[in-house]
């Protein structure tokens, strides 16, 4: 069977191209056959693969009229700083894949600013493709900061850390959270946190002038046990207690309150503590999202917002 780096560089290449001619030439699927010499139905898959493999980004600048009104609508609601609520792909596919187009437009807008800035991350499968979205750019006056530890339980680096990912593409010093992103102890933590190079680095996120975080649930497909960091018995007891959803690893409940239990006492990295006064924009949609992402806005953990129109509706329609 071949593997994606088996596949001959000349197939990606004409699916770039028609991509290429496709959404940004304008070209139909008919002008596209005829200019690589090839069927129609083999320039429909070339079109096809080039959205499949990321060949071709495709970003929507027009601000749909129902989305301006959900963005208005939960502004109002929960008093946001930032709010941009992206096209629903309809029922079955993946909303991640709708808002990190928004979401990157989002993190550009602060990187683009002249002010030099500390932008502080988390991490997570949409804060991965957001920066998968980011183009390149210079952005060398800014500091790019983790807010969440990047050593998963057997050592290994964190897979959706987005640090290195996204200071590579915007060449900004950046500083990764140099400790596990939950401890096995709270000592082991404790002295973690007590290195000299950690200290600074928790410093530089809690000076942070902007942040963006992804947003976990809590029900029995949490993020943070599909990934190792906690078990099914620490689940099972933060639920019982009320857990509702994480924000850079740290749990809390329908209210947005932290719990004071569980992994909450070993968690490496900075808590997004409710009421900061800069913007804290949640990247997050779809349906196991709605309840936690309405709970960290009622609290104001979250203080922005990028998601789909789908979701915004339901967390609108649960106050």
């Amino acid at each position: 069977m071949n593997t994606p780096g088996d596949a001959d560089p000349r197939q990606a290449d004409d699916a770039a191209r028609a991509g290429w001619l496709y959404y940004v030439g304008g070209l139909t699927q008919d002008q596209i056959a005829r200019e690589l010499g090839v069927s129609r139905q083999r320039a429909q898959r070339l079109v096809s693969r080039a959205m499949a493999d990321g060949l071709i980004h495709v970003r929507l600048e027009h601000r749909i009229g129902v989305c301006l009104d959900l963005e208005t609508a939960l502004t109002d609601r929960f008093g946001l700083a930032r709010c941009r609520v992206a096209p629903g792909l309809g029922a079955g596919v993946d909303p991640v894949l709708a808002i990190a187009p928004a979401a990157a437009a989002e993190i550009e807008r602060f990187l683009r600013m002249t002010e030099p800035l500390v932008i502080a991350l988390g991490t997570g499968r949409a804060l991965r493709a957001t920066v998968d979205e980011i183009g390149s750019l210079v952005a060398e006056h800014h500091r790019l900061v983790s807010l969440i530890g990047n050593i998963a339980p057997d050592g290994s680096a964190s897979f959706f850390d987005v640090i290195m990912r996204i200071a590579d593409k915007v060449r900004a010093p950046h500083y990764p959270m140099p400790v596990p992103v939950i401890s096995a102890t709270a000592q082991e933590n404790e002295a973690f946190h007590a290195l000299g190079p950690v200290r600074r680095v928790v410093e530089l996120a809690r000076a942070a002038d902007v942040i963006f975080v992804g947003v976990g649930q809590m029900g029995d497909d949490a993020p943070l046990l599909a990934d190792g960091f906690l078990t099914r018995e620490e689940l099972l007891a933060m639920q019982a207690a009320g857990a509702v959803g994480e924000v850079a690893g740290w749990v809390y409940d329908s209210d947005g309150r932290y719990l004071d239990l569980g992994t909450n006492r070993r968690v490496g990295g900075v808590r997004v503590d409710a009421g900061r006064p800069n913007p804290v924009i949640g990247i997050a949609a779809g349906p196991s999202k709605v309840a936690p992402i309405r709970a960290a806005l009622k609290s104001r953990i979250l203080n922005g917002l990028v998601t789909d129109e789908t979701s915004a509706r339901a967390i609108l329609a649960g106050m």
